[in-house]
């Protein structure tokens, strides 16, 4: 959605646009852009979406410059434009709304600084293509900047974030969890340790019983896994403790764990509504 294209000469009576460059040049930025804004927000990035984001972005700046479709290049359509653009990146995260907004920021600081930087550059005759070296000082400015502000929010020695790929009931999630020093959580009977998971985060796994880990108690959920097959027998329950609040979780053993790449044949998923947080999903 950056709209990279050629700097004009304001007495030339033509304007030469090379879409071949346009298009890649947007492509390559959108991703960029997309991959910055899930850095960001401390997701676990899903490339293949910012791909596809990237691609509308490169298609959109093409267009803007066909006769017809000069309507395009409104306000009000840019806006649209990078909202579908969001839309793809991110509609599948717990916050999309959130990570949208970022995006756009994003995308506006970036082209603040492209025209901040190209102010020095100035065009004598013709058109001017953008040079890489200006795109890629604009964009390591924004993702710098970027990178500090979300270290500045998460900085803490104990707390630091990992991505998580779990398997249960044949199916597999992944999501980004936070490395906890205060979990302290266990189960009494193994005295293996438990991590916390958002019901979002398992989603993949638990389908269209989502709603209920996130709706029903831990002793009514208990109660509901008995009716259905796949869940029969699969959850107990193990009591915690937390500032002061005791109750229970609903607990289960995955087929498979790793964390960082790493896998954890002995660490436990309990499942809670409240273990998620800014850029994760789970508690460790």
């Amino acid at each position: 959605m950056t709209n990279c294209a050629f700097a004009k000469r304001y007495n030339s009576p033509m304007e030469i646009i090379y879409i071949d460059s346009l298009f890649f040049i947007n492509l390559i930025t959108d991703y960029l852009l997309c991959l910055c804004a899930g850095r960001i927000c401390g997701l676990r990035l899903k490339r293949l979406r910012y791909l596809c984001a990237a691609l509308l972005g490169a298609v959109y700046s093409v267009a803007v410059f066909m006769p017809r479709l000069s309507f395009l290049s409104s306000p009000l359509m840019k806006l649209a434009a990078g909202l579908s653009m969001a839309l793809i990146a991110f509609a599948g995260e717990k916050n999309p709304f959130r990570c949208a907004f970022v995006f756009l920021a994003v995308s506006a600081a970036f082209g603040g600084a492209l025209w901040a930087l190209g102010l020095s550059d100035s065009v004598i005759g013709g058109y001017k293509r953008i040079s890489t070296k200006l795109l890629l000082s604009a964009f390591t400015i924004c993702y710098s900047l970027g990178i500090l502000i979300f270290r500045c929010r998460a900085k803490n020695a104990d707390r630091r974030r990992v991505e998580v790929k779990l398997r249960f009931l044949g199916r597999e999630a992944q999501f980004m969890a936070l490395l906890d020093t205060g979990n302290s959580l266990s189960d009494p009977l193994t005295g293996a340790s438990v991590m916390v998971v958002s019901p979002h985060a398992l989603k993949s796994i638990l389908g269209e019983n989502t709603g209920c880990f996130e709706e029903l108690s831990p002793v009514e959920l208990i109660e509901f896994s008995q009716n259905v097959p796949e869940l029969k027998g699969k959850l107990r329950l193990i009591p915690y403790s937390a500032l002061g609040v005791t109750g229970t979780l609903p607990v289960f053993r995955p087929e498979l764990l790793i964390i960082d790449g790493k896998e954890d044949k002995e660490l436990l998923a309990a499942v809670s509504k409240s273990a998620s947080g800014d850029g994760f999903e789970a508690l460790i």
